[in-house]
């Protein structure tokens, strides 16, 4: 049960601040340096949530340093995130899904991809100190 508390905990988080990020680059940053620029301007940003949010998550709620653990915290998260964007996010775009990967971009898209496996992986590679 703490993985699963843990795994809810660490998307809440990661979640809330790419909210947050992504209201800025879609009203300021994309206006601005187009979308691909500014989503790839948020990504090192996120990059440091996520880290900054697997740690705090791993300290507070003790879990262990069992790699099933771990991964298991990053899976749910996951899981969370991927629901989260193709039910919530793409509700409030009006998109489908198909429309949502037809629109994506080619650079920023699959560096979005990426991140996403980084942050099912954070919670093992952190270290707890």
């Amino acid at each position: 049960m703490q993985v699963v508390k843990a795994g809810v905990l660490y998307f809440a988080l990661v979640f809330g601040a790419g909210f947050l990020l992504g209201t800025i680059r879609t009203l300021w940053a994309v206006p601005r340096f187009g979308t691909r620029i500014a989503e790839l301007m948020e990504m090192p940003l996120m990059l440091i949530v996520t880290i900054v949010a697997a740690r705090w998550t791993l300290v507070h709620l003790s879990v262990p340093s069992v790699s099933s653990a771990r991964l298991g915290m990053g899976c749910i998260a996951l899981i969370l995130m991927l629901v989260a964007e193709f039910g919530f996010v793409l509700w409030i775009r009006g998109l489908s899904i198909r429309q949502y990967f037809a629109t994506r971009d080619p650079v920023s898209g699959t560096m979005y991809y990426v991140m996403l496996a980084v942050f099912a992986a954070l919670p093992l590679l952190v270290v707890r100190r």
